[in-house]
């Protein structure tokens, strides 16, 4: 089973639906809470805003409640670790405690049902839960106390992950459940993820095994209720690929992968759905939110191939990818999240040399005062010396967990490892830009115009950079497009957005409230390094672009 960055095969429109609509009958609450996009220490935090100022600051926080994996590779375990290398809290309510290895399970302890309802009580009575993921839910009672208490303590999203047989063929829980899941849970949920297994269990024992069973599977699980169905198709016999279905009710998007192989696929399952709950609970929309789960889960198996635990057939992966001599192999990161381009730092070394700062210092004050991706930008700089500053800017993103990218210079990205590059009409093709990085980079394009933004998404870009909204220093005789422009190119864009060009504290809240769902932040030079504390200045845009979208919302 392999999961990994998504190719969408659709004839429908691919677009980052705004994740907005609750299920009304369990009351469901519309969060108030803030997105700020801070990556710092691989973190992201919600701020709720009262007032003139912030009273709180919240972390996103997920509820699972599955069965424990005393081998650590599924379960509960697999969800904790999951959630804590997205950034999110992971709080836990027990339902069953298992005797399990690489080898299989050995034995199932049922937690009784009064516990698990003291244990949900204790969590959401307290904690405020943005999303609850469900795992292992091995009895009729412990659904129906999860149903309950959902509607005592209503949380942002539901997502359900029907553990009935593991990717192993261990049956986790009996035929027993299934109506109960149909009846109780189903109707509330807002994903729901079943490999093939278990969604032919949930469909009375549907035959699936190609990939146009895969599809009708999707529908009719739609028809039982939640709101989008996630068929994972991991086990699908004779596929190259790994190939899962999403469907939302309307359009139906083919997920493809390439397979990874390895023994080490033990709680995928369990880290997809539990990554899918951590993106939600940070504000993603549920398309942007499983394709980043799929992207973490393939970064984690591929980094996770070669290592050995247990003498199983089937060993655990390294969810948090520390375990390989404690090293981040950074090449193996997660490649993008569209929310790292809210607020988008451009070095300019020119203004860089009037205020007397190194770029590196330049660089650091940005991320400290709250950029979110720093794309180095330097026109007039040897060779040798770019990859040196590129070399060191890079160990300080890396630190804050912003991503860094090489402006046009491929040959200076990948002696440096940078994250990714951004390119212009005129640099280097885009699908020769990508078939020269690899997957695993990040592609940024300068797009003016709707067929601009189409082309970049053909051609394999992650995001393109829109503009110049706003007349400019940086660039002489550069075209301008205005709020009216950008918002003709986000509304054609089948890739996330971010404005470019004469932003600055004057504009930056209008930019953000053009009210199009893919404008994903704003990108600013010199209101940022053309200043003498850009720590402050980086501070203060931050600031007002938090207040933007608070409006906005």
């Amino acid at each position: 089973m392999a999961y990994g960055d998504a190719q969408l095969v659709s004839t429908r429109t691919f677009s980052f639906l705004p994740f907005n609509k609750a299920p009304v009958a369990l009351g469901f609450r519309q969060s108030s809470l803030l997105l700020v996009n801070s990556r710092s220490k691989q973190t992201r935090i919600l701020m709720e805003m009262q007032g003139n100022g912030v009273s709180a600051v919240k972390v996103p926080h997920v509820l699972t409640v599955a069965g424990s994996d005393s081998g650590a590779g599924a379960g509960i375990q697999a969800d904790l670790k999951a959630c804590a290398a997205r950034g999110v809290y992971c709080s836990t309510v027990i339902t069953a405690v298992t005797a399990q290895n690489t080898v299989g399970v050995q034995g199932v302890n049922i937690v009784p049902e009064d516990f698990v309802a003291e244990q949900m009580k204790s969590v959401l009575s307290d904690m405020h839960v943005d999303v609850v993921k469900t795992g292992m839910l091995p009895s009729i009672g412990i659904v129906k106390i999860l149903h309950q208490h959902l509607k005592e303590y209503p949380v942002r999203a539901l997502v359900i992950d029907p553990v009935m047989v593991s990717t192993s063929g261990d049956v986790l829980a009996g035929p027993s459940i299934i109506a109960g899941f149909r009846e109780e849970l189903l109707p509330i949920a807002d994903i729901v993820t079943p490999n093939l297994k278990e969604a032919s269990a949930l469909l009375d024992g549907l035959r699936i095994k190609t990939i146009s069973d895969m599809r009708s599977a999707a529908k009719l699980l739609h028809d039982m209720g939640p709101r989008n169905v996630l068929v994972k198709g991991g086990d699908l016999p004779d596929s190259l690929d790994a190939v899962d279905i999403f469907f939302d009710g309307e359009d139906m998007y083919e997920l493809r992968s390439s397979r990874i192989k390895t023994r080490n696929t033990h709680g995928t399952g369990c880290t997809l759905a539990s990554c899918i709950a951590a993106e939600l609970a940070k504000g993603s929309s549920m398309l942007e939110a499983v394709k980043v789960a799929k992207c973490f889960v393939e970064t984690a198996l591929d980094y996770s191939k070669d290592i050995l635990i247990g003498n199983g057939a089937q060993g655990p992966f390294d969810q948090l990818m520390r375990l390989k001599n404690n090293i981040y192999n950074s090449r193996r990161q997660v490649r993008f999240n569209p929310s790292d381009l809210f607020l988008y730092a451009v070095t300019d070394s020119g203004m860089n040399r009037k205020w007397g700062h190194s770029i590196s210092d330049a660089v650091k004050a940005a991320v400290e005062g709250g950029a979110t991706i720093v794309q180095l930008r330097e026109k007039d700089i040897e060779t040798k010396d770019f990859l040196e500053v590129a070399k060191s800017c890079l160990q300080i993103c890396r630190s804050h967990g912003v991503p860094l990218l090489i402006n046009d210079r491929i040959d200076v990205a990948l002696a440096c490892d940078a994250d990714g590059v951004h390119i212009g009409q005129s640099d280097m093709p885009t699908h020769v830009a990508r078939a020269l990085l690899g997957p695993e980079k990040i592609i940024g394009v300068s797009c003016k115009t709707p067929d601009h933004a189409e082309q970049a998404w053909i051609a394999g870009a992650d995001y393109i950079g829109c503009g110049g909204v706003y007349p400019t220093n940086t660039k002489a005789n550069n075209l301008t497009i205005g709020l009216d422009g950008l918002k003709t190119v986000c509304l054609a864009s089948k890739l996330p957005v971010v404005a470019i060009g004469g932003i600055n504290a004057s504009n930056a809240q209008s930019v953000m409230q053009i009210g199009v769902p893919n404008l994903k932040g704003v990108a600013v030079v010199s209101a940022m390094f053309d200043r003498e504390c850009v720590f402050t200045e980086t501070r203060k845009l931050h600031t007002l672009l938090m207040e933007a979208t608070q409006a906005v919302r």
